[in-house]
């Protein structure tokens, strides 16, 4: 099972606590900044592993950072814990000293930036696509596809539903289609709905009759598959 890349990020795959992607910019931290960083990933840890979610900030002026930290949402606590953990343990590694930074694992997302970010949309991220092309009807696949992802995006903004659709589907006897998306919590339930809005319409030009494709923006993610990826398998 391979996967093909679109990057304007750093990649590691060598250690199963390595991110699939980080992202670093911006310009050098002050010291005041760093300070701020480091008591944010502080807040980042208890509350995302806490309540699966969590958007705050520490500072003011120039050096006030925003952060945001979030588990997917089929995850059990345990699960989130550990992946969030992980997460604020790599920036360390991946992105030291600046002061803008994304990190993708499979369970988690966790970023900040001294600029404000919260209930704005941003499709920046990467494309993780399996290379093999489906062996059923195209057009069967994708008609299946497309209804699969309008009706867990519409699951996603439901306020009670917190970012988070999912669904299992059948595209023949011996072949189930598995979706899922997911919105930062941070979105208004319109901006949520941009957002896999832009995800899903990549998919033709991106990935078109693939057997995969995982879709990994800073504001949404979107996933689906031909076996089983989420909980309760």
């Amino acid at each position: 099972f391979f996967f093909f890349f679109f990057f304007f990020f750093f990649f590691s795959t060598s250690e199963s606590a390595d991110p699939v992607a980080s992202f670093c910019n911006g310009s050098n931290r002050t010291a005041q900044q760093s300070a701020n960083i480091d008591a944010l990933l502080g807040d980042i840890a208890a509350g995302t592993i806490a309540g699966g979610f969590t958007a705050t900030s520490r500072g003011t002026g120039a050096d006030k950072i925003y952060g945001l930290g979030q588990c997917r949402g089929d995850v059990d606590s345990s699960t989130c814990w550990s992946c969030i953990n992980d997460a604020i343990s790599s920036v360390s590694r991946f992105c030291p000293d600046k002061v803008d930074s994304k990190t993708w694992y499979d369970f988690c997302f966790l970023r900040y930036s001294p600029t404000n970010f919260f209930d704005s949309v941003d499709t920046s991220g990467v494309y993780l696509i399996n290379v093999e092309n489906v062996t059923t009807d195209p057009t069967i696949f994708n008609q299946k596809l497309g209804s699969l992802m309008r009706e867990i995006s519409s699951q996603a903004v439901k306020p009670p539903n917190r970012g988070l659709g999912k669904k299992i589907s059948d595209i023949s006897t011996y072949v189930r289609l598995y979706g899922l998306v997911q919105c930062t919590r941070d979105l208004s339930p319109l901006n949520c709905a941009q957002c896999l809005s832009t995800a899903v319409s990549n998919f033709p030009a991106v990935c078109p009759n693939r057997r995969g494709c995982r879709v990994l923006y800073s504001s949404c993610y979107v996933r689906y598959e031909l076996y089983p990826f989420f909980f309760p398998l």
